[in-house]
């Protein structure tokens, strides 16, 4: 069954004690401010219609930057990149944490409703 996909997010992993700069410094940055989101461990800022830049706290662990893929169907999303040598490092309800050949970590996330418009947006079959 087709499914679709896009790069939607670049997230900045940081710990605890490191969001407030992390956060000031990329919204002087970009020009516009990171803003807390639903989920208390997330701020962030749309780049594009398609696109948002997300600061992450770490429970743990050390500062990275990973990004999001966002599709229709995670498991047929993460068979195809597993196909590709991606490896799932841990799965969760509405996301699989993978990493790439090279041991770089990436997220395929279920997409909210209706993101998955336009032309970034691949349809897999």
């Amino acid at each position: 069954m087709a499914h679709r996909s896009h790069l939607a997010a670049v997230v900045i992993d940081v710990p605890e004690d490191r969001v407030e700069t992390t956060t000031n410094f990329w919204g002087a940055a970009l020009g516009r401010p990171l803003r807390q989101l639903d989920h208390d461990e997330f701020w962030g800022v749309r780049v594009s219609t398609a696109m948002v830049l997300l600061v992450q706290r770490l429970g743990e662990g050390a500062p990275r930057v990973h990004i999001d893929i966002h599709t229709d169907d995670v498991p047929a999303e993460v068979a195809r990149l597993e196909a590709l040598g991606a490896v799932v490092a841990s799965s969760f309800a509405q996301w699989t944490v993978m990493t790439d050949p090279s041991g770089q970590p990436f997220c395929v996330v279920e997409a909210p409703p209706g993101t998955l418009e336009g032309d970034d947006v691949i349809e897999w079959s």
